[in-house]
C-alpha cells in the first residue's frame, strides 16, 4: 500500500483488519440498487464526458467535497461526466466498481457554491441511464446514518438492498505493513 494511503474494506460480515494495518475508521454503509430511474421533473442541464485532460480538476473537486474514495486515477475506472461553468468543473459523477450485471455510481460531488440546484441528481441520472442502456443495474453505497442522502437517492430510483460493515485501514504508525501478501 502506498504511504499515506488508505484501503477501504467492505463486506457482508464483520471485517477484521489485515495483519499489520491499523483501523482508521469504521461505519455501516447502505448498499442501494436502482432497477429503474425515476424521471426528473425538469430537463437536465448540459453535461460533458470527462477524461484524462480533466483528471487534476476532478481530483481537486473530490478532495474539496469528499464523496468517498477518489484518487488520482479513479477517473480511469469508468465513464465520468461533469458540468462546467465558465470553464470550471462544478459537479461530476461517474462509475467505479463493476461486477457482472452491476456498476457502481461513484464520485458524485458538487462544488459547495453550486449545491442545492439538482446538479448531482441530474448527473447521476445521466450515469445511471448509460448503465441501464448497457443492461447493468446501477448501485451505490452511502453511509447508513445519512438519512438525507439516502432520501435523495430514493428520489432517483435507488432502494436499500443491504447494510454492510465498512472499515478503512492504513499502515501502522511505524510505516510497516506486516507480512507481505
Amino acid at each position: 500500500m502506498p504511504p499515506d494511503d488508505e484501503l477501504w474494506l467492505l463486506g457482508p460480515d464483520a471485517i477484521v483488519a489485515p495483519p499489520g494495518l491499523t483501523v482508521a475508521r469504521t461505519a455501516t454503509l447502505a448498499q442501494m440498487v436502482a432497477p429503474t430511474i425515476i424521471p426528473a421533473k425538469a430537463a437536465p442541464p448540459a453535461w460533458t464526458v470527462l477524461g484524462e485532460a480533466d483528471a487534476a480538476e476532478m481530483l481537486e473537486l473530490a478532495l474539496l467535497t469528499k464523496p468517498g474514495p477518489f484518487r488520482s486515477h479513479t477517473h480511469r475506472l469508468g465513464r465520468f461526466i461533469g458540468m462546467r461553468v465558465e470553464g470550471r468543473l462544478i459537479a461530476m459523477a461517474g462509475e467505479r466498481m463493476r461486477m457482472p450485471g452491476f456498476t457502481e455510481v461513484s464520485g458524485v460531488c458538487t462544488h459547495p457554491e453550486w449545491r442545492g440546484r439538482g446538479l448531482a441528481g441530474a448527473l447521476m441520472r445521466g450515469v445511471m441511464q448509460a448503465m441501464l442502456d448497457r443492461g447493468e443495474t446501477p448501485f451505490l453505497h452511502a453511509y447508513a446514518a445519512h438519512d438525507k442522502t439516502i432520501s435523495l437517492y430514493r428520489t432517483l430510483g435507488f432502494e436499500v438492498r443491504a447494510e454492510l460493515p465498512m472499515m478503512v485501514v492504513t499502515e501502522q504508525a511505524d510505516g510497516s505493513q506486516g507480512a507481505a501478501a
